[in-house]
């Protein structure tokens, strides 16, 4: 008997197993491991121990350049080079030294037994969820090539809606930051000069500028503790809005919010779709497609409705019909598949409706922006205008006490 290294998947809840286990040859693993209720993804004899994991800083310029690393490798693969030899020739024409450096590494780890998708896992959140699911179906599959070019163009499209929608904000965050600047500097400066004349002439103060003062001499004496206590109270609302319990709930609870429900569906049910698209396009059987791609939302109320779905698959149920059931799945999402189910074209049909929605995210962002800049500076103008208007109705009034006295 030999001992196997295997790595599989549970069809169930899309959970990766790990382990040993002792067989003839690897034909006997495989039916060991499907007797035991998991789908195998890989299975060798026991080696040396795999180099350690890759650890790299994520920065913007690396998430801004991995797709066309991932694209490079990808023509490699696909021009017949090995994996590891694909990994080094990418590496040394990575301008990124960070990227370079992390690409080094997962050679390193797959010429040491490990699988790629796994060395991604454990790139210190380099790639997505969805980036090692793809990886992870390119492997079982036995096409990593053609999957890893679909990933590189997902990933462009990704980067280049996140650029639009920075660049779309940029000018409403610089108009807060100086309008939150002015704000403060009427507090803390402009206010206090005013206050020791409304002292030194007494007379009561209209209750606007009372409000103006009361708010200066609050931030003057405790803006830097509560400041401080408010980043306290956020980091300690953080973690508990992470425990898993706390979790669900707030995923469950955003879908309803309304506009950014939608919007939010509408995102994650684009990444799932293109995810189990390319799944099912690689040949990957549709309940361990489902399974894997569930794992690449990040809401987790979807991603539970999409593991109770697996089951259903594995009952000879279709798949329209169990996510629908579900209710949180768009009605345009349920129509495609439906149409990719009854053509036998699901991939293809699953590729459209992620080009939809991504259409649909980044047209309503782009709206949302639009609205959102003038209602921003009419905010904050009515704030500086009341600011000023506290402090001239204040004056006037000093004025009027100066007249008849």
């Amino acid at each position: 008997m030999k001992t196997f290294r295997y790595r599989a998947i549970v069809p169930a809840t899309g959970e990766i197993r790990v382990g040993t286990v002792e067989g003839r040859d690897r034909d006997a693993v495989v039916e060991t491991l499907r007797v035991a209720g998991l789908v195998t993804i890989e299975a060798a004899e026991g080696g040396a121990r795999a180099a350690g994991p890759v650890q790299v800083r994520v920065s913007g310029a690396l998430r801004k350049a991995l797709p066309d690393v991932i694209g490079q490798i990808a023509v490699l693969l696909e021009a017949g080079l090995p994996l590891d030899r694909a990994l080094a020739i990418t590496a040394d024409n990575t301008r990124e030294a960070g990227l370079a450096t992390a690409v080094q590494a997962l050679r390193e780890r797959v010429k040491g037994g490990t699988p790629l998708a796994r060395a991604m896992a454990e790139a210190g959140g380099l790639f997505s969820p969805m980036a090692i699911a793809l990886a992870e179906a390119g492997e079982t599959s036995g096409q990593l090539g053609p999957t890893l070019s679909r990933l590189a163009a997902s990933l462009e499209r990704q980067e280049a809606l996140r650029q639009t929608v920075r660049s779309a904000l940029f000018y409403p965050a610089m108009l807060l930051v100086v309008a939150v600047g002015v704000i403060l500097i009427m507090l803390l400066v402009v206010v206090p000069q005013f206050e020791t004349l409304f002292a030194d002439l007494g007379g009561n103060l209209p209750p606007m500028t009372a409000i103006v003062v009361g708010i200066s001499q609050f931030v003057r004496a405790y803006g830097l503790v509560a400041l401080l206590g408010g980043a306290a109270a956020l980091v300690l609302v953080y973690r508990w809005f992470r425990r898993p319990e706390m979790r669900a709930i707030i995923d469950r609870r955003i879908l309803r919010v309304p506009l950014f429900g939608r919007l939010v569906v509408e995102a994650e049910t684009a990444r799932f779709s293109r995810t189990l698209g390319a799944l099912v396009d690689s040949g990957v059987a549709l309940p361990v497609a489902l399974a894997i791609a569930a794992r690449t939302f990040a809401n987790s109320h979807m991603a539970g409705a999409v593991h109770r779905v697996v089951a259903g698959l594995h009952e000879g149920g279709g798949l329209a019909g169990p996510l629908a059931a579900t209710g949180v799945f768009p009605r345009l999402a349920i129509g495609f598949l439906r149409t990719g189910e009854e053509t036998a074209q699901l991939g293809s049909m699953l590729g459209r409706l992620a080009d939809v929605l991504d259409r649909e995210v980044r047209n309503t962002t782009q709206r949302l922006i639009t609205l959102m800049t003038p209602l921003l500076t009419v905010v904050l103008g009515v704030i500086v205008a009341g600011v000023i208007a506290a402090i001239m109705s204040a004056i006037l009034g000093v004025n009027d006490l100066a007249l008849q006295s």
